[in-house]
């Protein structure tokens, strides 16, 4: 590949990065979780409670960004969530009480909850035919901050801090100096983007539709959705949602107070959960050649079976874990790329961004209030009644997926 195919993908590669920094911000925090709990005296419902707002926010972001997106222009609203997520991670150097923790990750979630909205219409319109293909690059290099973060956690918390002075006197500053140098990498990338994007957009992709079209207001919106496949659909996607974002918070405590694995271990399955991302490289070209619900059913069916044996075979050791979690990783992630592809098609382009948000803000809310439900149950039940109830979710999805296929 020459230097001119590759500049080609300039636009997909930082867009790309700034979605694995703030995968990255994301997927820090549950590894943290034990620590913190320690470190403040809080139980699994407080932390998985914090956890819920952080995604709460970022669901509320969906639609909103969209919709900016589809007046003022999708570089723009990627350029101010970077900033805001970097301003915020930043400020977790000082040491504070943990409500202070918990409003600096709303924010954090409000600035990461810009992006992902707005890339995928963006995407779709700077790569117009191979959408699946681009859509599962951007979703494979954001996965890899979920490979990243345990292991930055572990050398974080486990090794002297990297950086002297300041940092080395601060409480806490072994985990707190993870997201000062992440909070300045994040400004770094958006600067980048704000200079080098605008110029690289073919005619009309920054913005919803043409320049000509009517601005679009809420009341359109909500019209997609009496359509009964893409209510259907959108369950699809809240169902899904809902199974791997409690799935997600917890799987590193899951996997050492239910299945008694050590720490350590249970740190390096929950990367393993995130390294199968690359599985979407291949989901997102298949689903540009074969349909995309095919692959939705598929994977999301994969992703369900993985999870029943999850907890089912609890105490099977390492490998046997291991291996259903990467299952249900691949499962998870493959779905995903034909998932935006379908929405960006069967929405109408002036409408993309904010009908986009609709969905993903339903999806989010979701897997928002999952990890509160899952700590609750949790603290109550223990957490395998908790893992059975999201391996029913993901398999509802799945077989509405399939109803849906047949009847395409």
């Amino acid at each position: 590949m020459d230097l001119r195919r590759l500049v080609e993908y300039d636009v997909l590669a930082l867009t790309a990065l700034i979605w694995f920094l703030g995968k990255f911000l994301r997927y820090a925090f549950p590894p943290l979780f034990e620590l913190l709990q320690g470190s403040y005296g809080v139980s699994n419902a407080a932390v998985g409670t914090a956890y819920t707002g952080f995604m709460l926010v970022y669901a509320l972001m969906q639609f909103p960004s969209g919709a900016v997106a589809d007046r003022v222009g999708a570089v723009r609203v990627i350029t101010v969530g970077a900033a805001i997520a970097g301003i915020s991670a930043l400020a977790l150097v000082f040491d504070a009480p943990f409500l202070a923790l918990a409003a600096v990750m709303l924010f954090i979630g409000a600035g990461t909850g810009a992006h992902k909205t707005v890339a995928v219409r963006l995407l779709s319109r700077v790569y117009p035919v191979r959408t699946g293909r681009a859509l599962g690059v951007h979703d494979t290099v954001g996965a890899l901050g979920g490979v990243a973060a345990p292991a930055a956690v572990v050398a974080f918390v486990s090794a002297p801090p990297l950086l002297d002075g300041l940092l080395r006197r601060l409480p806490g500053a072994d985990w707190r100096g993870l997201f000062v140098v992440s909070g300045v990498v994040v400004f770094a990338v958006a600067a980048a983007f704000a200079v080098r994007v605008p110029g690289r957009l073919p005619a009309d992709a920054d913005r919803g539709g043409r320049q000509d079209d009517p601005e679009p207001n809420a009341g359109e919106y909500l019209v997609l959705f009496r359509d009964r496949r893409l209510a259907a659909f959108v369950f699809v996607t809240i169902a899904a949602a809902f199974a791997y974002n409690g799935a997600v918070a917890f799987l590193p405590l899951y996997l050492s107070q239910e299945a008694g694995l050590p720490t350590s271990t249970a740190n390096l399955l929950y990367s393993v959960l995130f390294a199968v991302t690359f599985v979407q490289l291949v989901s997102g070209d298949l689903s540009d050649r074969l349909g995309r619900f095919p692959v939705m059913v598929v994977t999301l069916g994969l992703a369900a079976v993985a999870l029943v044996g999850v907890v089912a075979l609890a105490g099977s050791g390492a490998l046997v874990l291991g291996v259903l979690v990467a299952a249900f990783g691949v499962g998870s992630h493959g779905y995903r790329p034909a998932r935006g592809a379908y929405l960006i098609e069967a929405l109408p382009d002036r409408l993309a961004g904010g009908g986009l948000g609709v969905v993903r803000t339903l999806l989010m809310v979701a897997g928002a209030l999952s990890p509160g439900i899952v700590g609750g149950i949790a603290d109550v039940a223990g957490f395998r009644p908790a893992f059975a109830l999201l391996a029913g979710a993901v398999a509802s999805s799945a077989l509405v997926g399939a109803g849906l296929w047949a009847t395409e």
